[in-house]
């Protein structure tokens, strides 16, 4: 479990050196880990770790389109900050050239030929890519590439 390790030797690192915000965040996500754990009784893996990152990080989005629609620039700043603490952890995103290949890989594996093997082209490539892209572009990308 190295991601999970290396967030608790961070928080550590983070209560020694006595940054709040950073500390206040780690422990957010531990907390979100440790509630999905005993929800689904399970320990997370990387792959499941990353999940739950990336959900932190859509969920802090959307909060920051809110608050600035609601001319809160205070609060957007908080949750900007909160997503770059998160984002830390998250692999280096792939560029859409490594996304198309990806799918072009997929396809050849599952033998996709049209809109209706979408779903099952999106279930090889979810844990694939899982971190590393964002889904919906690549959604946007695969029905792109299915319909044409």
């Amino acid at each position: 479990m190295a991601l999970k390790q290396q967030l608790t030797d961070d928080m550590k690192a983070a209560m020694k050196s006595g940054q709040k915000e950073r500390l206040g965040v780690i422990r957010l996500i531990n907390a979100a880990i440790k509630q999905k754990e005993v929800d689904e009784r399970v320990e997370l893996d990387d792959a499941a770790v990353l999940a739950v990152l990336e959900k932190m990080v859509k969920q802090r989005r959307d909060s920051v389109s809110q608050y600035e629609a609601a001319a809160r620039e205070d609060l957007a700043a908080v949750e900007r900050a909160e997503i770059a603490v998160i984002e830390a952890y998250l692999p280096a995103k792939l560029g859409e050239a490594e996304i198309r290949a990806a799918i072009d890989a997929a396809i050849a594996q599952t033998g996709a030929t049209g809109p209706a093997d979408m779903g099952r082209l999106m279930g090889v490539l979810k844990p694939a890519l899982a971190g590393q892209a964002d889904m919906g572009q690549v959604s946007a990308l695969v029905k792109q590439r299915l319909a044409g």
